[in-house]
């Protein structure tokens, strides 16, 4: 295979805590957002654009080259995330697990920018109900129902509201 190309891959990736829990409390958020990033910065042809989430998921925007093999990268940016936390807070038990599966998709060049705003400011689309389900999915059903574990029963998606107090 040629190691000379052009490419321009850019992704959005998501994926959960284990069954949607608050586990990314703010030092628990901090230790992993600099784990999945130098996990990035470490994975040849990568480029982190943004990291970002709330107490129940993360958000990444990155580049990456053609030959990257995406489940296996995202993997590897749980695998070492959780695993490093969990070795820093060892006094804490275990901080934290990620879900099974994750949501990916790709996005132009010229939607980096809004991608990145998106990633960074994710608790203020939540907070503000302004969530776009695309960049939110982790699987093909969360865009009609949401069947996750912890609401135990199926029932449509609706993005929460601001509290009007």
């Amino acid at each position: 295979m040629s190691h000379n190309c052009y490419s321009e891959i850019n992704l959005h990736l998501t994926w959960h805590t284990k069954e949607s829990s608050p586990l990314l409390t703010e030092r628990v958020e901090s230790l992993a957002h600099r784990y999945v990033r130098q996990k990035i910065v470490n994975t040849p042809g990568v480029f982190v654009h943004e990291i970002g989430g709330t107490e129940t998921h993360i958000h990444v925007a990155v580049s990456v080259p053609p030959t990257l093999l995406i489940s296996e990268f995202v993997g590897q940016l749980k695998g070492a995330s959780s695993h490093e936390v969990n070795k820093q807070l060892s006094a804490h038990g275990t901080a934290l697990q990620w879900q099974a599966g994750y949501g990916v998709v790709s996005f132009g060049t010229g939607d980096l920018e809004w991608v990145k705003e998106y990633v960074r400011n994710q608790r203020e689309h939540h907070a503000r109900g302004r969530i776009y389900d695309r960049l939110e999915r982790i699987t093909e059903l969360e865009s009609e129902y949401d069947r996750s574990p912890v609401n135990g029963a199926d029932k449509p998606r609706v993005a929460r509201q601001p509290n009007p107090a």
